[in-house]
């Protein structure tokens, strides 16, 4: 019998780990969601407990590697809020090769791809909400990288001396949450999946 692959775009929430199991205590987790997916979907890739967004969900090996394997160099993007009021110079650091810890290297970014975004992203506020500081401005960019190192984005922006309050995936290729509020589940065909991503 032909295996039977499905494919699913959530909008994963802020503090939900990107896993079904319940590794850590007073976690949640895809679980928690609330959707009834079958036994044998993973999440494709990972976002951080602290990292909200674009998250897809498939038992499609072969798509877990084609979009994983750095050799495809899949560009994604984020909405990211930063502490203070974001500079062209920081910007253009950004674009520009940084230098991060990953693990007990150093290493060093590929050219990125960043803009400032003036009016914000059209996001409902996070729960729980960014903790402001009143006499401190805060403003977004949006950061399109083809890599994804361990926490990247906020070492990238943090290296520039805007540390990062809220971090949103909003687009893998021409895969975007277009529309999405947190914790939705949306199905799709892997036909429309792998046309968005270029597969």
């Amino acid at each position: 019998m032909a295996k039977i692959y499905k494919y699913y775009v959530i909008f994963k929430p802020y503090g939900v780990l990107s896993q079904f199991s319940q590794a850590e205590p007073h976690h949640r987790t895809l679980a928690d969601l609330g959707f009834n997916f079958p036994s044998d979907v993973y999440p494709v890739g990972r976002l951080d407990n602290d990292t909200e967004g674009l998250l897809i969900l498939t038992n499609d090996k072969k798509l877990n590697h084609q979009l994983l394997n750095p050799s495809f160099a899949h560009s994604r993007s984020y909405a990211v809020q930063v502490d203070g009021q974001i500079t062209k110079q920081a910007i253009k650091t950004l674009e520009n090769r940084v230098s991060i810890r990953v693990g007990k290297s150093i290493y060093q970014t590929m050219p990125a791809s960043a803009k400032i975004l003036f009016e914000g992203p059209d996001l409902a506020e996070r729960e729980p909400p960014v903790r402001y500081r009143k006499l401190i401005p805060t403003s977004w960019l949006e950061l399109t990288l083809v890599e994804g190192k361990n926490r990247q984005v906020r070492k990238m922006c943090a290296k520039t001396g805007f540390p990062v309050l809220r971090l949103v995936r909003i687009r893998i290729e021409k895969l975007l949450l277009d529309g999405m509020q947190s914790g939705d589940v949306k199905e799709i065909s892997g036909q429309d999946l792998k046309k968005l991503l270029g597969l």
